[in-house]
């Protein structure tokens, strides 16, 4: 789900693009005060903390791997978390940066509140979106149960 809702962003805003390329797009910054600038500048460290909340998680699940002192699971952890962050990576930078390059600093903190047509096409990704969402909340649900079963 991830993936599709992510492909979608950043290749709907290439076709923006397309559509219109001598459009004017303003790349500065959106605080007019450097007051403005920081709490900017704050606000998006938040959403990059936000945007990989899922380490939280990462202890919990390496707790319920089997380990011991000839294998201890903190190699399987270690490539596993490589792993899940490079592909977290290859779906975000394509958004961030194709999304700055086409909309510039008018941006939405939702790109695909950005793109406003084609509507069926937002409606399809915001779907994904719930149906990434629901999906998460359960395997986080199911890992925090059998942790409880497990240390109980």
């Amino acid at each position: 789900m991830f993936n599709s809702y992510s492909t979608i962003a950043w290749v709907a805003s290439v076709d923006k693009h397309i559509e219109n390329p001598h459009r004017e797009v303003e790349y500065g910054y959106k605080g007019s005060t450097s007051a403005g600038t920081f709490f900017n500048f704050l606000n998006a460290l938040g959403d990059v903390a936000f945007a990989y909340a899922g380490h939280n998680v990462v202890l919990e699940i390496q707790a319920t791997i089997p380990s011991s002192p000839e294998k201890p699971s903190k190699g399987p952890m270690w490539w596993g978390v490589l792993v899940a962050y490079f592909v977290v990576a290859l779906c975000y930078f394509p958004v961030a940066l194709i999304g700055y390059w086409v909309f510039g600093n008018s941006v939405e903190d939702n790109i695909l509140t950005s793109l406003d047509k084609p509507t069926w096409l937002i409606v399809t990704a915001n779907m994904f979106v719930v149906v990434h969402v629901i999906g998460s909340y359960q395997v986080c649900n199911n890992t925090i149960s059998s942790l409880l079963i497990t240390f109980s």
